[in-house]
């Protein structure tokens, strides 16, 4: 391990989310505390050299407690648990070079307290949660434009599960997936699904031995299925690790999303073993079979971006996202 920087609270203190590489190869992050006392934004070269962005004031924003996410467009957005012209939290927008906009000011009618990270969902659009808020006080689900223009997707009841700490995910079916820490049917939390339009359906009610305190995010893996974790419960009550079967068929995902022709990428997947043939956007690509998980390639002459196929004996399969064919 090498220590890349120590923070001095001037600079940041406390930084408690993942870090995320943007396109220009930097990391970007979040600390709790700063200059101000309200919480940092920072950016550190994978070789060390770290500057401070932006230290929040309080009247935009406060202890932002979720990474940041980089959008196409180049810039990250993130939020705020707390601060904001309500002190309930915010959404912002930050340039790789520091300009920050506050997007949206949370006023407890539309949520409070937003803990986890967005998602851009594939129309564009960010999607998150809220701890606590809405219209009954248990948490919303909303999503916002790049422009800043908010949209309460669902506000929950103590039936549907009550504070969502972690964020969203968008599945293969178009859906956005999430997980509740507190109430729903047996009081431990739950697993739903919501439409974009803002339709809930509530997936799995945790119960004691099978887990509880759902507070990790879910991801969903090439068979399908979704994984995650709980803090509590299970056979010994220090927590389990789960899968949830929704239906939703197996898929690959290539490493990067993005290349120019000859560019190499890395496929990802399940049972791989055999597999007959990879097209990018219908064009046919040389490839090595690795393992049973991974196919090894690259963007063949005359591929369009969409959708990578891989065919192997039992299935033909279609990367989650579609892969840009870069000049």
């Amino acid at each position: 391990m090498t220590a890349l920087h120590s923070f001095d609270a001037i600079d940041g203190a406390n930084p408690s989310a993942p870090l995320v590489q943007a396109s220009n190869g930097d990391f970007y992050g979040v600390a709790l505390e700063g200059a101000n006392g309200y919480g940092t934004i920072f950016r550190i070269t994978p070789g060390g050299a770290f500057s401070t962005l932006y230290s929040f004031s309080g009247t935009d924003g406060a202890n932002p407690s979720a990474g940041l996410l980089q959008a196409p467009n180049g810039n990250l957005y993130g939020t705020t648990a707390a601060g904001g012209s309500n002190n309930v939290g915010t959404v912002f927008k930050i340039t790789p070079g520091g300009a920050l906009t506050t997007l949206h000011n949370f006023d407890t009618t539309d949520g409070a307290a937003p803990l986890a990270a967005l998602t851009q969902g594939t129309d564009g659009n960010f999607y998150g949660t809220t701890d606590t808020g809405g219209a009954n006080g248990y948490g919303t689900i909303f999503a916002i434009t790049p422009g800043g223009t908010l949209k309460i997707l669902y506000s929950l009841r103590p039936t549907d599960g009550a504070n969502p700490i972690a964020g969203l995910i968008q599945a293969t079916d178009g859906n956005f997936y999430g997980t509740t820490s507190d109430e729903g049917p047996n009081f431990l939390g739950t697993i739903f699904r919501i439409t974009p339009g803002g339709t809930l359906t509530t997936m799995y009610s945790f119960s004691p031995t099978d887990g509880q305190d759902a507070e990790g995010g879910l991801v969903q893996g090439t068979d399908g299925n979704l994984y995650g974790t709980t803090t509590e419960g299970g056979t010994f009550g220090a927590g389990i690790v789960f899968s949830l079967a929704t239906g939703l068929g197996p898929f690959v995902k290539t490493v990067p999303t993005s290349g120019s022709v000859a560019a190499n990428v890395t496929i990802l997947g399940s049972d791989l073993t055999g597999a007959t043939s990879v097209s990018f956007g219908g064009a046919p690509a040389a490839f090595t079979v690795v393992s049973a998980s991974e196919i090894a390639t690259a963007v063949p002459a005359g591929a369009t971006s969409g959708k990578v196929q891989v065919t192997t004996p039992s299935a033909t399969l279609l990367s989650n996202v579609a892969f840009k064919v870069t000049p």
